[in-house]
């Protein structure tokens, strides 16, 4: 089936009747702006504005026209509203996607259209392999790699065994098998939890402890995460049974975290202290533009996407009916982006370090995210060699 989804997309590149260049480049924006997480899709528009502004609100003297669509976390909503961009607004670039389920729902549309698809964050397997397709592109990475990172370090801890908590969705499932292809201790037990309705965690960091494992590894972003957070601080688990993360702590969660994600190790290929120029540009430009916010790596994706557009744009001289040109162009990832260089793989997902990241009080004694080591360098993820795409 996944084959016939690629093949039936490989057709659609032949058929499909050719885009004509506009006055304006039209950019459509799916994400979650709307109940818990909204937060999320807050700061990955205030990063993409933000980059629209270092951009002159141009690209290629063209004005650049953003439409945004709340897909409310629901996969068919997304996939309604992808539907709108590509055949109402006939959007030339569609950038976003927190959720993977939402965008695997979603992703025949943009595919089928020829409409470049930039995903800003979710990543699952599929996409890196079977359904990678010539007009979908990463700015982040697939969903594996950030928690194989995180087993890496467990190994270079000396960590001996670990129960596995996440969600029941497709990240949930990606993330917990990105940490059993690295980790080699003994996998005590796994729990897979209703998304993204329970934020009760109790029964399940009762079995975590009567496991025996030395430790917890956890997949929770959002507001999921704070609960987790907080649920295992108060179970009393923090002295006896280390925790290690993935998308669970960041800049939006900490401020409701608070003390109890000191000491809580996180992977991730981005920090906010990560020191080239247009990354330190970035986070005081956001920090000053939004009063009170720091950015989060969902932001600093979704600046990197803006950047990836405009260098194809760029390079076609707004002619954005030279889908070849473009796409020949964003696979040399030949722009600054805020992790620093990185390149393409065969199926457009990123190859790129990886860092550890901890929890410490900055010099204005809040709580913020700081790089402490590289784990891995120049990371490809596994599912490449599945991708059709050579």
């Amino acid at each position: 089936m996944r084959t016939a989804f690629w093949l039936a997309g490989a057709a659609a590149l032949v058929l499909a009747s050719p885009a004509f260049a506009g006055d304006t480049i039209k950019i459509g924006f799916v994400s979650t702006f709307s109940g818990p997480t909204a937060v999320i899709g807050n700061d990955m528009r205030n990063s993409f504005e933000l980059a629209l502004d270092h951009l002159g609100r141009k690209m290629d003297g063209k004005p650049v026209e953003v439409i945004y669509e709340d897909d409310g976390q629901k996969p068919d909503v997304g996939k309604q509203k992808t539907e709108k961009l590509v055949q109402s607004d006939k959007v030339d670039f569609i950038v976003g996607y927190i959720w993977s389920n939402v965008l695997l729902a979603s992703l025949k549309t943009a595919v089928d259209s020829k409409t470049f698809l930039i995903s800003a964050n979710a990543g699952p397997s599929q996409l890196a392999g079977e359904l990678c397709s010539p007009y979908v592109f990463s700015t982040s990475w697939q969903n594996d790699q950030t928690p194989a990172a995180m087993g890496l370090y467990m190994n270079q801890k000396g960590v001996k065994s670990v129960f596995l908590i996440g969600p029941n969705y497709a990240a949930g499932k990606d993330m917990l098998a990105g940490v059993k292809s690295t980790f080699k201790g003994e996998i005590k037990g796994e729990e897979y939890t209703v998304w993204p309705s329970q934020l009760d965690f109790s029964a399940e960091l009762s079995k975590a402890r009567a496991s025996g494992a030395e430790s917890i590894f956890v997949f929770y972003p959002g507001a999921a995460g704070v609960q987790f957070l907080n649920q295992y601080a108060q179970a009393g688990l923090k002295s006896t049974m280390p925790l290690y993360t993935a998308f669970t702590v960041d800049e939006l969660s900490l401020p409701l975290q608070k003390e109890n994600a000191l000491g809580v190790p996180g992977a991730q290929e981005w920090v906010n202290d990560l020191p080239n120029e247009q990354n330190k540009r970035f986070v005081a430009d956001y920090r000053k533009k939004y009063t009170g916010l720091r950015p989060t790596y969902y932001g600093a994706q979704a600046y990197d996407a803006a950047q990836l557009i405009n260098s194809a744009v760029v390079a076609v001289k707004g002619d954005t009916s030279k889908k070849d040109a473009m796409k020949a162009e964003m696979e040399k990832a030949n722009f600054k982006s805020l992790r620093g260089a990185f390149k393409y793989g065969n199926n457009h997902i990123p190859v790129q370090s990886f860092y550890l990241q901890d929890v410490v009080k900055d010099a204005e004694g809040q709580l913020a995210l700081k790089t402490v080591a590289t784990i891995v360098e120049n990371d490809q993820d596994r599912f490449h060699d599945k991708c059709q795409m050579k």
